[in-house]
């Protein structure tokens, strides 16, 4: 099944991994874009801030368990609300594996239940030789973080693990992890006892956590959509006004931020201006067709500077001027409009 982008992260996801490292200061200075909760972004923009990250503290091994550790729902999109209104750690883990596309399409989380504990394991889609360490260590921290929100601080799983070799000293990932840790795994993941699970929560507001649940549900309908991004693009452009329409004006309708929209629109063999150019012909015609506006009317309503324009642009379109389409599709209506006026005969003559 075809989707917008094969591996997007949502923004409010990488604003929280700049705000983490550099006490919020660049958080003021990223692109206006991030400013959306909806907004998405390549993984491999991402990456590349990670890259930035884990240099401005010359390789710091522990950045990732820092950045999960501080973690906070609204950085999670909206699964960190679903997770706040979660009756249990069980129904919060349930959504973690439903909603995690919404956080990272970069990676999966699944869980397996076994007789005592709960496996909860996180796996890269992506080729794991372009992720840091310290990206999937954010991931698995930020799963601990999250867990505390709801059991308390002083909560902790029974064990962590990671595929990938310690860089640092083993400290650090006790203390914030508050578990054994193993390294050279077979799996990111973290062990849970069921009972911790299984746990009530009290209190906690089940029609608020419906509310999110049933946005999120929406939201990830969006995203793993069939409808290519393009199709999407043209229903937007269908009924927006096309005299200032823009990238970022589309952009927020799909969650992508523009850049995200150019480059997955390429992926698809069209762009911006091919789509927008196709609106603006389809609107013309059925302006044309279906009022009596002059040209110098119509211009401004599909988005272009005046009359000769629309002149030059529409017989690029259908190869002759507003005024000839105008008068072969008003002349095929009226032969219509007469042909339905005029009495049927093939039945005979009347009673005489």
């Amino acid at each position: 099944m075809p989707r917008i982008e094969p591996s997007t992260v949502a923004a409010s996801y990488a604003r929280a991994v700049l705000n983490a490292t550099t006490d919020g200061a660049a958080g003021e200075a990223a692109p206006g874009a991030w400013a959306s909760p909806l907004a998405r972004l390549p993984f491999t923009e991402v990456r590349a801030l990670w890259d930035t990250v884990i240099g401005t503290r010359g390789g710091d091994p522990y950045a990732g368990l820092r950045i999960g550790d501080a973690i906070a729902p609204g950085s999670l999109h909206v699964l960190g609300h679903v997770v706040l209104t979660s009756a249990s750690l069980a129904e919060a883990v349930e959504a973690a594996v439903r909603y995690h596309p919404l956080v990272s399409q970069a990676g999966t989380v699944t869980a397996h239940r076994g007789g005592g504990t709960t496996l909860i394991r996180y796996r890269p889609t992506v080729d794991p030789a372009t992720m840091h360490p310290q990206q999937v260590e954010a991931i698995v921290a930020g799963m601990v973080r999250a867990a505390r929100w709801i059991a308390g601080d002083g909560w902790a799983p029974r064990s962590a693990s990671f595929t990938h070799t310690r860089t640092g000293s083993a400290e650090p990932y006790a203390r914030i992890l508050g578990c054994p840790v193993a390294f050279d795994a077979p799996e990111n993941a973290i062990t849970v006892a069921n009972r911790d699970l299984d746990r009530p929560r009290a209190p906690h507001d089940p029609e608020l956590g419906a509310l999110h649940r049933a946005y999120a549900d929406r939201l990830l309908r969006e995203l793993s959509a069939s409808v290519t991004l393009a199709e999407r693009v043209r229903r937007w452009l269908d009924h927006a006004p096309l005299d200032g329409a823009g990238p970022a004006d589309a952009g927020r309708d799909v969650h992508l931020s523009p850049r995200t929209l150019r480059r997955a629109l390429q992926e698809e063999g069209t762009s911006w201006r091919a789509l927008l150019d196709d609106a603006r012909h389809r609107r013309t015609r059925r302006l044309l067709e279906t009022t009596d506006l002059p040209l110098d009317r119509i211009a401004p309503l599909v988005g272009l500077s005046g009359a000769a324009a629309l002149v030059r642009a529409f017989s690029r379109w259908e190869g002759v001027t507003p005024g000839a389409y105008r008068g072969r599709t008003s002349g095929a209506a009226g032969c219509g409009r007469a042909a339905s006026r005029a009495p049927d005969r093939r039945a005979g003559p009347g009673p005489g």
